[in-house]
């Protein structure tokens, strides 16, 4: 008896590092050292900084890889897996440096992983980042065959004077929506269940959809807004606070970027409901509490600038064919939203 009896096949993952390495290297930053294959991934601080903190971050996809599994479609889902992670790294006004990821599957498919690898490349390539390494774990009984599971981890860097942790975020200062892509990564196990309780065809084209098969429009990849905003700080426009609108919505995670004593009261005329959010909550009976509570409602990150330059950072993103909007401001309170479920 060997390995390859018990389910592993030690050849085939091999074959699987040589069939990305290519992949791999398109996504090399100067300071990354050495190639693929070490035992650790080797990058070197760049220059340039006083006082440089490295941010790290860590997250997974969730049960999107089940829809892109049924479908078996492969392509997205590794750039939904550097997006969580470096837009969270991010609201500290963190680079992305380095990615790495962990792939782990019941049986090594080289092309299904490959495509899954290229999506992650991807990813980094959008958030000019390396794809520094990662871990392939060929797991038999622990997942059935055509499953794997994804994880990732990422390391940005940021001059501490320029750190945003919520202590720069003022009283009146405007918060600006930046759009998102669809539901980016969050809720897809409320999607999966209305789905599947509705008995509805994942290549269906419902009209709320404008064309998109249901598939279509749940597999999109979330968007990654590092370049864009780095590009605004470094242009000089004051961003005093960020979040990352993931799992539990703007309710969890905007109270997240402010400081002690404030909270945020939203313009709910500000806010509409994009048609593929209508169509979750037409599906499923999902009332408005649980659709602000599950979903990002089309708002993919938010920003908070000083009153006297919303407008110029509004121009800004959408000069970047990111949709931007006002959609409330921070007011004295206990860390919390005011308005939005009012």
């Amino acid at each position: 008896m060997d390995y390859r009896d018990a389910g592993v096949d030690v050849e085939a993952g091999r074959a699987f590092v040589d069939k990305i390495r290519n992949l791999v290297h398109s996504t090399f930053r100067k300071e990354v050292l050495g190639g693929l294959g070490g035992f650790g991934g080797c990058f070197q601080l760049p220059g340039g900084f006083k006082e440089p903190v490295l941010v790290s971050g860590t997250d997974g996809v969730g049960t999107k890889l089940k829809i892109a599994q049924v479908l078996n479609r492969h392509d997205t889902v590794g750039i939904d897996l550097v997006a969580m992670c470096v837009n969270d790294v991010l609201t500290s006004g963190a680079e992305p440096l380095f990615f790495l990821d962990y792939l782990a599957t019941g049986k090594l498919d080289k092309e299904q992983l490959t495509e899954v690898v290229a999506g992650i490349a991807a990813g980094c390539q959008q958030a000019g980042c390396a794809l520094l390494g990662g871990e392939t774990a060929e797991m038999p009984g622990f997942y059935q065959v055509g499953e794997y599971d994804l994880a990732g981890f990422c390391v940005g860097i940021v001059e501490k004077s320029q750190m945003l942790d919520g202590s720069q975020v003022q009283v009146g200062d405007v918060a600006i929506a930046l759009a998102s892509s669809g539901v980016h990564s969050n809720g897809l196990s409320l999607v999966r269940k209305i789905v599947s309780d509705g008995k509805f065809d994942w290549n269906e084209r419902p009209k709320l959809l404008g064309g998109e098969t249901i598939a279509e429009a749940f597999l999109k990849p979330t968007c990654i807004y590092v370049k864009p905003i780095l590009a605004a700080r470094q242009a000089g426009l004051e961003i005093n606070g960020m979040a990352h609108i993931t799992g539990g919505g703007l309710p969890e995670n905007l109270p997240r970027c402010l400081s002690t004593g404030q909270a945020i009261k939203i313009d709910r005329q500000s806010l509409t409901t994009p048609p593929l959010f209508q169509w979750i909550a037409e599906a499923g009976g999902v009332n408005n509490e649980a659709m602000y509570n599950t979903f990002n409602m089309g708002i993919g990150y938010v920003l908070l600038v000083p009153p006297n330059s919303a407008d110029q950072v509004i121009t800004f993103f959408q000069s970047q064919d990111i949709p931007a909007f006002a959609i409330g401001e921070v007011i004295t309170g206990d860390n919390s939203l005011v308005g939005l479920l009012d």
